[in-house]
Formats: C-alpha cells, structure tokens, sequence
C-alpha cells in the first residue's frame, strides 16, 4: 500500500490536500468584524453582514488593493437577523454627559463582545470605536449583505441633517451612497428587477413549459417526416435559392438600366463613406449583375453536374430518418450528455472553490484614519486574530485600528502551487468536456451503424441498440476516446493561450504583431474545427470496427478524401435542411410565444393575461432560447445518424459488390440510384 501512494502524482496529492484543507464556507458566507461566518455555527441566526459604515468600502478600496490587496471592507461589520429597512440616526442629546447609551443604541447592531447595558464609555467613545453605529440607512440582503436600499434613499431630503439637526457627515455619507459615490450602487436596481422577473417567471413557468413541450414535439416531428418530405424540401430550398439568385440578376439590371444613361461615373465620386451614392451610378449595378451571374451559372452548373450526388443526399436523408424512426431513445441521449457535463461543471467549479480557498487566511493591523492620535506608527504588515484582537487592549491607543483580512496564506508547497493547480484544474475539465461528448457521438455512431449493417431491416436491429453501443463504448473504447479529446483539449489550451496573450499585450501591438496574432488565431480556429471534424468520423469508424484512434482517424479521413465530393454535397444539403429546420421549430415557437405573452392570442378558459408580467419579453427570450437548445439537441443525433450512414455507406460501397458472398446493406433507393443491385437468392434482401 505503501509503494502505492508514493506512486501517487504529486498533482493528485496537491489537488487531496486541497479539498482536505479547503473552506468553501470564506466565499459562501459573509464574515464580521472578528472573522466570524454569519449564518452557521454561533451565528446560525444572523445571515447577514451589517456594516456600519458602507461608504468606506468605497473610499479605501483603491489604497488597500494598491497597497495591501486588502479584501474585507474597512469599517465595524456584524451578523444580524434582518438587515435595518428604515433610516435611523443617533439624536444629538445622546452626546450630552449624563445620557445612557443603552437608551439610544441598538444591541443587536452593536458588536457582540460589547454589552451597552454594563459598558462605562461615553456615547462619543462608543462612536468613535464603531462599537455601535451612529446612523444607518434604509438596506436589503443581498448575497448575505446589507445593502443600501436606493429606492427608499431618494425618499430622504438632501439636507435632511441640517434639518434634523444631524453632523454634516450623515448627510454627506447618506447622499454619496444615494449618488452611487464610488459606484458602490450601480447596479443596485438589478435587485429589483430581478425580483420582477422572477415573478414573471413564477406566474408562466407552465406557459414556458408547455411553449418547450410544443417545441419537443415540433422537433420530433420534423425528423420523423424527413423521410417524406425530404426530397421535396431539399428541391425546393435548392430552387429557392436559385429563384433568389435570378430575382437579384433581374433587379441588379433593372437598376443598371436606368442609371445607364447617367453621365456620373464611379470615378467622379470618387471614395467616400456614404455608401448610398455608389448605388446611382451604374458601374456598382453591373458590378453587382456580373458577379450575380456567374454565382448563379456555378449553382446552375454545379446543380446539373452533381445531381446523382444530391439525390444520394436526399436518400441518405431519408434513411437517417427511417433509422431515428427504429431507435427513439437515441433522441434522448442528449440529456445523458447535459447530465455528464453538468457534473464536469460541478467538479471543476467545487474544486476550484477548494483551491481558491486552501489557504490560511491572513489578517492584518490597519488603521483606517493614520492622522488620529499616534495611528501613524501602525505601518499595516503586523499580523492579527480578529477574534481577540477586538477584546486585547494592544491597540488601544489608535481608536481607528481595525484588524482586517487581507488574503489567503500563499506560503508552502500547496499554496505556493495554487495556480499551477487552476490551470491543471481548467485542463482537466476541457478534458473531461471533450471525452463526454466524444463518449455521446460513439454510443450514437454504434447504435447508427447497428441499423446499417443489419441485412434485414428491421428484423435484423439488435434489442436496445444505444444501450448496447453506450456499453461497448464503456468497456472497449475508453482509451481511444480519451486520447482524441486529448487531442482537441490541447489544441483549445493552445487557444486560450492565444486569446490570454493577446488580451494583455494588445495595448502594447503594432499592426504586425497583430497581424501575426491575428494570423495565428485564425490558424488554431481552423485547426480545431478540422480536429473536430476529424475526430467526429474516428469516433465513428471506432465504433463500427473497434481498432485505435490513430487507424480509424486514417481510415476516416482517406475514406472521406476518396469520396470528398459526396462529403461535400451531402454536408451542405444536410446543413441546409437542419439549418431550415432549426429556424422553423425557433421561429414557430417564438411567433407563438409573442402572440401569447403580448396578449395578442388568449386560450378559452385560461386565467393568464399579460397584465400578470412585469417584463412580458423575458417569458419569450426563455422559450426562444429553449426551443433552440431543444431543436440542437434533436438535431444533433439526426445529424450524427446521417454522418454515421454516411461513412457506413462509402465502406459498404467498397467493400462489397452484390455478390452472394458480399451483398450491399443499403436500402434498395440508394441501388437504385447508384444502379446496382444484389445478385443470387440474397437479391433484393437489402430493403428500407
């Protein structure tokens, strides 16, 4: 046992320790004055983190991050049960000599430790120690911490002090925070808002649902009928496009015929960037005419020339959905694969958590006013324990000392390799991200190619075909599919790299050096997409034959390269119909979703009414954005099932020759069309 840990990589060893020594509870909880977490332990009953004067927040950030990269607000912080929703400010008579502080100060906003009921101090000294606040502001809890409420603020005076009789410094502090002084309030009102939306989305979430289940069931049946309608919609998207093209040749002349008895020409005008005026003259219009022309002649010929190849197209089209009609679950597999990442997502997000807060936490003397009394001689490197430092008279002579947190401890082996474990950690989940989806393309590809090479269909389909293929792929073809996303992951790290770099230097770029960063970037794009793409058909050939990555990405892309003009015939027409596809379920579903939430349309008997929104827009963006993950998700198994057959038909192409001994396994359209035909007993065996 012993000689198996010391074979431990020290990566893992450093990653155990991390989520062995890692408190998650530094970022999920907000602290006081003296380190304590609000919301558990002693403080189970105060969530949130009260501060007694906000402002502070602001005005020090920028000296404490330049010169202690200070995190924790400068000023007196307590756990309360409810963050104050009304202005409150100390009466003036509580400074005359006689005056109780307990009649005038809140204990629960005061610090723990300090009993008003037992203190000896004067209501001045309790101030200036931030023992107790002087004044606080109307607040909400946001994340655990009282924020000012900047819609109750603009109810308060501007000279509200002076009225009341107040120090100018209530005034001046209440007014900074009302202005955003700092930006402290920006975006304050973002609270607010999304407190409307999610109204809006408690009352039509079944609305947004039910929008979701329509665009599931449009989706659905859009692959079901392809094998119906797929050669009229791919003909007709063809010569729709071609009908465009022809439009803009007309129009392109009918423009270019009446400007061309004016005597302007394009060298008259010259450059200039009011791109109307190259509209009046007639050399744009011929420009546009010539060029018009020869884009339609190349469709028309490429139309002429290719067309065996789209009606293979079309055919493999339909097979896919004849397939995808045999193996429902497979449309399901998506939500396997959202499941897997989610908890790729989980892993990496917790145990960056962990890193991130590995660390001791550090606490150090500050003294948020150095001109007071002798605060001066504190230079801001002595170490402190908020817990007793608040109880200890050490610093009792600087009233404004205060002990603050300043960072995690970055000292040891762990620490000092924190950041080399991030980025080995964002490596890890690129891995993991990539290996799920290669897992979710090879299960398919298996369960594709099962219906493929089936002789007989749909006699001959293996019982549960994707759970045999997800099986398969678990137990025999782990180590090809890891290195494959091995593959894509460096090329994404490397991409990264770039984005990283060129985001910090690009102040310092001349036009070369970003032209070659540019160049670069567009090189590594190009290359992940091929590696995509390349990885894509191994995973595919992995499945149908079971032999390594590196065999079945050659045989993949030299298959492909033999058949590139199939390849690319049946990419675009496929591409062209999901394309149209994608846009009907999206552009139906969100069509419907606008009638509906805008109140255009109301359901017999429903009691819904757009009254009921506060934003009726954000029901109809969640619907658009879910009937579009809906339709990827669908559309993303039909097209693996159609890249699938695809290949399976090129090798049944050229490994077979109809023999008794070798029949085909495509469907009797594919032979028609190809001419060909199974000979002996065996003839016409390979049905749809």
């Amino acid at each position: 046992m012993g000689n198996l840990l010391s074979m431990t990589p020290p990566s893992m060893d450093l990653f155990g320790k991390a989520w062995l020594y890692g408190d998650p509870r530094h970022v999920l909880y907000p602290r006081n004055s003296t380190g304590m977490f609000c919301g558990i332990g002693p403080n189970k009953a105060q969530p949130s983190v009260f501060y007694f004067d906000i402002l502070k927040c602001v005005t020090s950030i920028n000296i404490m991050a330049t010169t202690l990269n200070g995190l924790q607000c400068p000023t007196t912080q307590v756990c309360v049960e409810k963050c104050p929703d009304v202005f409150w400010a100390l009466n003036p008579i509580a400074y005359l000599p006689n005056a109780k502080p307990q009649d005038y100060f809140n204990q629960s906003l005061c610090v723990p430790s300090f009993d008003l009921a037992r203190t000896t101090l004067k209501v001045k000294e309790i101030v200036d120690q931030e023992l107790c606040p002087f004044f606080y502001t109307p607040t909400i809890s946001v994340l655990g911490r009282c924020l000012p409420d900047v819609t109750a603020l603009k109810n308060i005076p501007n000279d509200f002090a002076n009225t009341w009789g107040l120090p100018s410094s209530i005034n001046d502090t209440v007014n900074g925070i009302r202005n955003a002084k700092g930006g402290i309030v920006n975006s304050f009102n973002a609270k607010e808002i999304g407190v409307r939306i999610f109204e809006d989305f408690a009352s039509s979430w079944q609305w947004i649902i039910a929008a979701l289940v329509i665009a599931m069931v449009v989706s659905f049946l859009f692959l079901l009928l392809l094998r119906f309608i797929a050669p009229v919609m791919v003909w007709v998207l063809i010569f729709g496009v071609l009908a465009v093209g022809a439009y803009g040749i007309y129009h392109c002349w009918w423009e270019y015929d009446n400007y061309r008895k004016s005597a302007v020409s394009i060298t008259d005008i010259g450059f200039t960037t009011d791109f109307k005026v190259y509209l009046q003259v007639k050399e744009t219009w011929l420009a546009f005419l010539i060029i018009l022309s020869v884009v339609e002649g190349i469709l028309l010929l490429t139309l002429i020339f290719l067309r065996t190849r789209i009606l293979i197209a079309i055919a493999l089209i339909q097979e896919s959905s004849k397939a995808v009609s045999h193996m429902m679950s497979t449309l399901f597999y998506p939500l396997i694969t959202f499941v897997l990442l989610v908890v790729c997502v989980a892993y990496w997000g917790i145990t960056a958590l962990y890193l991130a807060t590995s660390g001791i936490p550090v606490y150090k003397v500050v003294a948020l006013n150095s001109t007071q009394d002798n605060c001066g001689q504190i230079s801001g490197n002595e170490t402190c324990d908020p817990q007793t430092f608040y109880n200890s008279t050490d610093y009792s002579w600087c009233r404004s000392a205060r002990c603050i947190f300043i960072k995690y401890n970055n000292e040891g082996l762990l620490q000092r390799n924190l950041f080399n474990l991030q980025i080995y950690n964002v490596v890890a989940f690129l891995w993991c991200v990539n290996f799920v989806i290669a897992m979710g393309q090879c299960s398919l590809a298996g369960a594709f190619a099962s219906y493929y090479w089936s002789l007989n269909k749909p006699s001959d389909i293996p019982t549960f075909p994707l759970s045999q293929a997800f099986i398969r792929t678990i137990r025999y073809h782990v180590g090809s599919l890891a290195f494959g996303a091995l593959i894509l992951t460096l090329i994404q790290i490397i991409r990264i790299i770039l984005e990283y770099l060129d985001h910090k230097t690009r102040a310092a770029q001349n036009p070369c050096s970003r032209f070659l960063m540019c160049c670069l970037k567009c090189c590594f794009w190009c290359l992940e997409k091929f590696i995509k793409f390349l990885n894509r058909n191994a995973y595919i050939m992995i499945a149908v034959y079971g032999k390594n990555f590196c065999l079945s990405a050659k045989n993949a892309f030299m298959l492909l390269m033999r058949n590139i003009v199939r390849v690319v015939v049946l990419d675009k027409v496929t591409d062209l119909l999901l394309f149209f596809g994608k846009m009907l379920v999206v552009g139906g579903v969100g069509v419907l979703a606008f009638f509906f939430f805008s109140g255009r349309i109301r359901l017999p008997g429903s009691n819904f009414c757009t009254e009921m929104l506060n934003y009726y827009w954000m029901p109809i963006i969640v619907v658009v954005v879910g009937a579009y993950l809906i339709a990827h998700g669908f559309f993303s198994v039909y097209s693996m099932c159609v890249d699938t057959l695809f290949l399976c038909f090129l090798e049944d192409l050229e490994r077979h020759d109809g023999t008794m001994q070798k029949p085909y396994y495509m469907s009797k359209n594919l032979m028609k069309i190809l001419n060909k035909k199974n000979r002996g007993p065996k003839n016409g065996k390979g049905k749809d």
